[in-house]
């Protein structure tokens, strides 16, 4: 781990990888990244169309091509997208390159952060809840097996969780080796 330049975040949708990401960066003076959000400003279409013209397929082609791309940069948090953990070399990737932090959260609580949310395209189903349980028991092995660090996503305060990651000492560590601080 001592050449461990960037934190990546795993997690479900709605487990709060943007909100924490930006804060986590913004208190160690780390560029942020939101894997979603570039790809879309990449592609020039938003995820939902992606998914309408290649297929859940193709979008996680691209995707495990960007996070590969953006995993190999130091000294950022990149928050990654909930399913980006699929792909077998994807997570092999994060896994060397960085410090893979899960953020666990239920299927209640990703539900009730999402429910609103129509431009997810894997919850355009008849019964969302449903496919956030299967979504789940689908990918959470996967965040275990690749994470570093995991912690529970509270639905309260975002900033609170920010200041417990800094005090994690893998997160400590890292902080400490990229900027000669520890980061509080």
């Amino acid at each position: 781990m001592a050449t461990v330049r960037s934190i990546f975040l795993v997690g479900m949708m709605g487990a709060g990888k943007s909100t924490i990401g930006r804060l986590l960066a913004d208190a160690i003076g780390f560029g942020f990244v939101d894997a979603d959000r570039e790809l879309e400003a990449r592609s020039g279409v938003p995820i939902p169309t992606i998914f309408e013209i290649e297929g859940e397929a193709g979008f996680r082609r691209r995707e495990a091509v960007l996070v590969d791309e953006l995993s190999a940069r130091p000294n950022i948090v990149l928050a990654t997208g909930g399913g980006a953990v699929l792909d077998p070399q994807t997570r092999q990737r994060l896994r060397e390159r960085g410090l893979v932090v899960y953020l666990r959260t239920s299927a209640d609580e990703v539900h009730r952060r999402t429910r609103r949310d129509k431009s997810r395209p894997l919850l355009r189903t008849g019964n969302p809840r449903e496919r956030i349980e299967q979504l789940l028991a689908e990918r959470e092995p996967l965040y275990e097996e690749v994470a570093h660090v995991a912690v529970q996503s509270a639905a309260s305060n975002p900033k609170k969780l920010v200041q417990r990651l800094l005090a994690h000492p893998e997160v400590r560590a890292l902080v400490q080796a990229a900027t000669g601080t520890d980061g509080t």
